[in-house]
């Protein structure tokens, strides 16, 4: 795991996202912004421009320019100098803003890269605050296929081949979409809320036993794949006899919670046996799910109308 964000770091992450430019300072790219190893509470590494309690990268925005612009040229590089002495790892200007030639000079001069964003100050600030907090969430990988079927992040587990792949090529065929195969990379980017994704090594295939390594964007379209998605939903596949899946339990189905990063996640087991179509029995689950969230649970309303049923008929 890294343990550090570096000012190269943020720009590789967000350079698009916050449409980055780099104005000066490029020697100071490699300039820590966070290190996990010395910081031990929750990393906070960006903020308005702030003499008395800095922030690791420096935003400048409308508010901060116009009162740098109304000093003398003696006052503005005082206080320019005061911005660099507390050694921010990065300066950025938000808002489309006109560099400052003397805010430029300093950075040359201090190794302090010079950022430029065309968004607004907060919306920079969000970007930057959400970037920090997945980088340094808990993770975890589960091995299984991680999907999202009707808006829902469903991840499929199940022993090695017991037909997972297969499965997911069917529900990505149905207009669902893949988001990794064999091994999902999972963050816990807020208090109860789970974050899955695709390791980039292994981003847009699928491995399918008898066809080989696929790639769904290639056959399916670029909208077949998602990069992330959170978790909603575990759906167990097991192998059963007849038997076996007549003896389950028939008015709710085999369901508990998994405990995925301190977040309890619901699961059901679902049966794979010869003549059973797991895409419709997991979109199915996925829809009752969704009921339920809304506060519809139909096994529960049919033992209210069975009981109901039993007392008019016993008075």
């Amino acid at each position: 795991m890294q343990h550090q964000i570096t000012v190269n770091d943020l720009i590789d992450a967000l350079q698009e996202r916050l449409r980055l430019r780099l104005l000066a300072g490029k020697k100071g790219l490699g300039n820590v912004i966070f290190d996990a190893k010395i910081e031990k509470s929750d990393p906070i590494i960006a903020g308005p421009l702030n003499y008395i309690h800095p922030s690791p990268v420096q935003i400048i925005g409308p508010k901060e320019k116009k009162y740098l612009t109304s000093l003398s040229k003696d006052d503005q590089h005082a206080a320019l100098m005061r911005l660099f002495s507390a050694k921010p790892a990065a300066i950025l200007l938000s808002n489309r803003l006109k560099s400052i030639k003397a805010l430029e000079d300093l950075a040359e001069k201090h190794n302090t890269p010079l950022l430029a964003s065309s968004l607004k100050d907060a919306q920079v600030l969000d970007n930057l605050q959400y970037y920090a907090a997945r980088f340094f969430a808990r993770k975890t990988t589960l091995h299984g296929v991680f999907l999202e079927v009707l808006g829902m992040g469903v991840l499929l587990t199940g022993h090695s081949a017991v037909g997972k792949s297969e499965l997911a090529l069917e529900l990505i065929i149905r207009g669902h979409r893949l988001i990794a195969d064999d091994v999902t990379e999972f963050r816990r980017i807020a208090p109860d809320i789970v974050s899955g994704s695709c390791p980039p090594l292994l981003r847009e295939f699928l491995e399918v036993r008898g066809l080989g390594i696929l790639n769904i964007p290639a056959m399916f379209g670029d909208s077949a794949t998602k990069h992330n998605k959170y978790l909603h939903f575990i759906v167990h596949l097991k192998r059963m006899k007849l038997q076996e899946i007549a003896d389950m339990e028939r008015l709710r189905g085999v369901g508990r919670y998994r405990n995925v990063l301190g977040v309890e996640i619901p699961e059901i087991t679902v049966p794979v046996a010869p003549g059973r179509n797991l895409a419709i029995l997991v979109e199915t689950a996925v829809r009752n799910h969704i009921l339920k969230l809304k506060g519809y649970d139909a096994a529960e309303i049919f033992i209210q109308r069975q009981q109901q049923a039993i007392e008019e008929g016993s008075s």
